[in-house]
């Protein structure tokens, strides 16, 4: 399976090192590709929009586009798990996830989305977001496994 996760700005300190260790631990079980994207400064509609097209051009032709959105299906762990699979089994093999930046993302790239995904009802920055992500991402390929990381 190929994951990719696009973002914007860098992921850095405890959240880069802790990303890390996830990647490393998914690398037997998918290819992880994270884009970052320079963001744009401010939160106005132009931001916003610039942002979303920068965003949309790093998405593969044919991917799976799923955009993050506290409006968007909420999943449990095991829930997400059997998601990924299924998606597998459905042959789409290629998955891209999006994160917006503070202001969230352009209207025009969530029309895009095949899914609105959901990791909570509350806000949280990207980087904390983008860290969540690669984390159930980590956990869904253990329980579909059947490994023990899942509590």
């Amino acid at each position: 399976m190929k994951i990719r996760i696009i973002s914007p700005w860098k992921q850095e300190g405890l959240f880069s090192n802790k990303e890390s260790e996830y990647l490393k631990r998914l690398q037997s079980d998918a290819k992880i590709f994270i884009d970052e994207i320079k963001g744009e400064q401010g939160e106005g509609a132009d931001a916003l929009k610039k942002e979303g097209k920068k965003l949309l051009s790093k998405v593969s032709k044919g991917s799976y586009l799923v955009a993050l959105s506290e409006k968007g299906k909420g999943y449990d762990s095991p829930a997400f798990s059997r998601w990924i699979d299924e998606m597998a089994l459905k042959g789409r093999s290629d998955i891209t996830f999006v994160i917006g930046s503070a202001a969230g993302l352009d209207s025009s790239l969530v029309e895009k989305a095949d899914m609105l995904l959901s990791l909570s009802p509350m806000t949280f920055p990207h980087q904390m977001a983008r860290l969540m992500l690669v984390e159930q991402i980590y956990r869904a390929f253990t329980l579909i496994k059947g490994g023990p990381y899942h509590k």
